[in-house]
């Protein structure tokens, strides 16, 4: 299987040595996911739903890049600071799966890049 590197501008520049998103075959996996506001560079951290709301954003913008939408994800991992945040994350991240959610991994850290809130990663496969 062919390695393939995926880059867009619609999502942030990686802030260290890693890959957007790496496609292997039928599979995309993606590098976690920091509410930056990919034109602006800015950190959206002021509230847990605007943050994970830029998460979103920035997943689909790396989803787009591979033709690939929401409905392509089939795991998630989210890594909260506090899961006290759980619920409002929770709220946003429905909002992206209405039917037949991905398997998810929800866990609580104690540091995450650039003092983010929350960081999301998925793994997608092309529909067939």
């Amino acid at each position: 299987m062919e390695k393939k590197v995926i880059v867009t501008d619609a999502a942030p520049a990686p802030v260290g040595p890693y890959s957007q998103a790496i496609k292997l075959g039928d599979f995309l996996y993606c590098s976690g996911q920091i509410a930056i506001e990919p034109s602006s560079g800015d950190l959206l951290t002021s509230n847990i739903a605007e943050e994970t709301e830029q998460v979103m954003k920035n997943i689909g913008a790396v989803l787009a890049a591979n033709n690939m939408s929401y409905q392509n994800i089939f795991k998630t991992s989210i890594f909260l600071i506090r899961m006290s945040d759980f619920n409002a994350v929770n709220e946003v991240y429905s909002k992206y799966f209405k039917d037949d959610p991905p398997a998810r991994s929800c866990v609580a850290v104690s540091e995450l890049p650039k003092g983010v809130n929350v960081e999301i990663e998925v793994i997608a496969h092309v529909a067939q």
